[in-house]
């Protein structure tokens, strides 16, 4: 047993690993079984406080890594738990706008975003274990990664304020095309069974609440196609690169609640975020000519860059948010 337990997988010791799986299911039975039984409304001030029990969990377990592995995988590791987190809180905008497209009640949004949770955790594991792969057999991978960030982030820069067109969606007419869907919602029901409008007879139906979650897993699966290269452009471990990832992901969804409600006073963080993409991605073509930066570098860069952005956004809003209080 002692044998299996430290068999390397995927450039770790299964015991990582299974501390880690562990952990993330104790904290999402905690939260459904124990927290969230029955569908309710949750608040900013409860959002806030869900935020930092996960971010509290993140904030120890980076630690007991730093511990276990050393000061450079724990850095690797607060690096890229920020940077996935920064880069998330994208996710919240578009996700915002999915649960208004299909006028989802707040108190049936945490179900959407639990369940969400578990197609991230499988979604992200196959995506990560595809680019360690890559990387592995072919460093020059991590070049291509580079590029693609950058010219992202630029992208980025020069669509900050284009706003998506749900119901042009290729996936949602997909979806109504081949799936039969009720009209309305069925309470927190994401199946129903109702009458066939031709024959009659008994048929299963999704609801609008099923379309919604699919449209937020592939908001996810969009928005991975950035944060994780970004991560691979700070660390090729792949046990750093997912715990960081779902760790961060489980506190932003957590936060949803709360950003929702001032969504508004980050309008300045897109630029943020873009100039966070250059950066980590430029960081990989840099190291041939000033070396490999540093990870604390890295780490107070990339803050002071989300930092910034995040504090010009309050200062730009700062006179939208006293016509909401007035």
């Amino acid at each position: 047993m002692t044998e299996f337990l430290n068999t390397p997988f995927l450039g770790q010791a299964v015991w990582l690993w299974l501390v880690f799986v562990s952990v993330v299911v104790a904290l999402l039975a905690f939260d459904l079984g124990v927290l969230h039984r029955d569908d309710h409304e949750i608040g900013v001030r409860e959002s806030l406080w869900l935020s930092a029990g996960y971010i509290g969990a993140a904030m120890l377990f980076g630690s007991w890594l730093w511990w276990q592995l050393g000061a450079k995988s724990g850095i690797d590791y607060f690096t890229g738990f920020m940077v996935e987190k920064s880069l998330s809180m994208d996710n919240v905008f578009v996700i915002a706008m999915i649960f208004s497209f299909f006028a989802i009640p707040r108190q049936y949004q945490h179900r959407v975003l639990f369940w969400g949770i578990l197609g991230v955790i499988v979604l992200r594991a196959l995506m990560i274990g595809l680019g360690a792969a890559l990387v592995t057999q072919f460093s020059w991978t991590l070049y291509l990664f580079g590029a693609f960030l950058v010219f992202t982030g630029i992208k980025m820069l020069w669509m900050a304020n284009h706003t998506p067109d749900l119901a042009k969606n290729p996936l949602l007419g997909w979806l109504r095309r081949h799936l039969r869907v009720t009209p309305a919602l069925h309470g927190n029901a994401f199946f129903v069974r109702a009458p066939h409008p031709v024959r009659g007879d008994s048929v299963v139906w999704a609801t609008p609440l099923f379309l919604a979650l699919c449209m937020v897993e592939f908001v996810d699966l969009v928005f991975a196609v950035d944060s994780v290269p970004a991560i691979f452009a700070i660390t090729t471990d792949p046990f750093i690169v997912y715990t960081s990832n779902i760790f961060a992901i489980l506190g932003l969804r957590a936060l949803y609640f709360a950003l929702a409600a001032m969504i508004h006073r980050f309008a300045y963080l897109k630029y943020a975020l873009a100039l966070v993409l250059v950066f980590i991605g430029g960081k990989i073509f840099l190291v041939n000519i000033v070396g490999k930066i540093p990870a604390p570098w890295s780490l107070g860069i990339t803050t002071g860059l989300i930092v910034g952005g995040v504090l010009v956004s309050l200062w730009k809003t700062r006179g939208a948010a006293a016509a909401r209080q007035a």
